[in-house]
């Protein structure tokens, strides 16, 4: 059985697994709320609980009244021989953003994960969504391994990925290595010098002959995917297509992603990646 801390405690908000049956339907209900009433790819009460005898996690952030404001779920299973876990999961309610919850609910996940022997942790982020990977990428300091087209099939039911797929980064974290603790402590290492400024691949892409062979490049993405899908299908669909290409184009030429610059030039978000040296 997942060893269960007694509960990491910030202001008045609490982290500890599910387990009440009151728990339990919350972390339901959360994922409704999250995804919508018509997603298909809900995990159940039962899955929750059971998941937690064997090494899962199932925990969720409650308020001081006990209501849910945060949730993070994820499988224990044996990859390439070594105990690893698969965090499925990782949902917040409205109310709720600004509290840093998810990078507060991944470190509960990961102090559990620790005290069982697993240091390998993947999970997949929708490569569009600006928010996603500035929390893995610069504040936990995960990897990217690969990029999965349409992973989780062209309609899940859910109004998040509804007209654009389910295109998707997978990430890793190795959550015992020593460069993760320097980025949770605060002490990420700064860009090389130059990758800030490297040539954009999906500017104006539309061929993979046309993207830059440069040592670095960036791929841009919108810093609100939802926003630029609610006034414009077509545009948030050309952002798809762009960035689809351009990863499947550098990843599969040994380009490593190696940081992501969100927002800070005028609003811009942008993925770093660089060819190691040969």
């Amino acid at each position: 059985m997942t060893p269960s801390p007694s509960g990491s405690r910030t202001d008045d908000v609490v982290i500890r697994p599910l387990s009440s049956p009151e728990e339990l339907a919350q972390g339901v209900a959360i994922q409704r709320h999250t995804w919508g009433d018509e997603f298909t790819e809900v995990v159940p009460a039962t899955i929750l609980q059971i998941c937690q005898k064997v090494g899962g996690v199932a925990a969720g952030a409650f308020d001081a009244n006990g209501r849910m404001l945060g949730f993070v779920f994820g499988l224990t299973g044996v990859h390439h021989g070594r105990l690893a876990h698969w965090s499925h999961m990782l949902a917040g309610e409205p109310e709720a953003r600004g509290l840093g919850l998810g990078k507060r609910l991944k470190l509960y996940q990961r102090d559990v994960l620790l005290q069982i022997g697993v240091v390998e942790v993947r999970w997949t982020f929708d490569p569009l969504v600006a928010q996603n990977a500035n929390l893995n990428l610069n504040a936990l300091g995960t990897e990217i391994e690969r990029y999965v087209a349409d992973m989780y099939g062209g309609n899940t039911g859910s109004e998040l990925h509804s007209g654009l797929g389910t295109d998707r980064l997978v990430a890793l974290w190795l959550i015992a290595d020593a460069r993760v603790g320097q980025v949770l402590g605060g002490h990420a290492p700064p860009l090389a010098r130059g990758l800030a400024d490297a040539p954009v691949a999906n500017a104006s892409a539309t061929v993979a002959g046309s993207l830059p062979a440069e040592p670095a490049v960036r791929i841009e993405v919108p810093a609100d995917v939802q926003a630029v899908k609610a006034q414009s299908l077509e545009t948030a669909r050309a952002w798809r297509a762009t960035t689809r290409q351009a990863f499947l184009w550098y990843l599969e030429r040994g380009y490593r992603v190696t940081g992501f610059i969100s927002g800070d030039r005028g609003g811009r978000c942008f993925y770093v990646l660089a060819r190691p040296p040969a």
